[in-house]
């Protein structure tokens, strides 16, 4: 014998209503770190139940990823020792943005520094926040194609190895646990649906 089922809300309803039944005030905020671009703080925020919590988070001023797409199919990837790892990780070029920098602007910079292509059409794809649970970093999602190779234009101490892989091989890499980053595997649930063709991306052509 089973038990009655549930009965649960639809979820698509609540996100078009904007249903924020939950949400919080903050009373008070303290900063408790102040790095060369990374902020923490502590909020005293009010809850739904007239309780008062606490809630340490990192400020980020955003980011963007650029899937650059090769001409001959692959795309374009870098391999970069990142310290908190301990490791190397395999990721999309990505870049912080610039106080009040567009995004696309970022982009199409990051991309020309950490690669040294330039790309003669992009398309936006979406957003992501990759760590809702410590900081409100955002990271904008763009893809690239049209390239053209020149310099790179890397910062002094930035080092990475740049590589190409199918779309099968990045997903191989994703299931064998080497490619673990998480703005990376969200640009590979964007790839599959836009190379499946269920999603399409709104291209536009920029002038050299």
């Amino acid at each position: 014998m089973t038990g009655k089922q549930a009965s649960y809300p639809s979820l698509v309803d609540q996100v078009r209503e904007n249903h924020q039944p939950l949400a919080e005030v903050t009373q008070e905020q303290q900063c408790v770190l102040q790095g060369r671009f990374l902020r923490v703080v502590r909020d005293t925020v009010l809850q739904p139940n007239g309780k008062l919590a606490t809630r340490e988070y990192v400020q980020h001023p955003g980011a963007v990823v650029v899937v650059p797409m090769l001409d001959d199919g692959r795309y374009l990837l870098e391999r970069q020792y990142r310290h908190p790892m301990a490791r190397m990780m395999i990721e999309f070029p990505a870049g912080k943005l610039d106080d009040g920098e567009p995004g696309l602007d970022c982009a199409r910079r990051e991309l020309r520094e950490e690669t040294g292509c330039e790309a003669r059409e992009w398309a936006y794809a979406g957003v992501m926040h990759n760590c809702i649970g410590y900081s409100d970093e955002h990271i904008e999602i763009w893809f690239a194609r049209g390239l053209s190779q020149h310099e790179q234009a890397l910062e002094e101490g930035e080092l990475l190895h740049l590589s190409a892989a199918t779309l099968p091989e990045l997903l191989e890499l994703t299931r064998s646990g080497a490619l673990t980053d998480a703005k990376t595997l969200t640009c590979l649930l964007w790839l599959q649906l836009v190379d499946s063709g269920l999603w399409a991306l709104d291209w536009q052509e920029l002038a050299a």
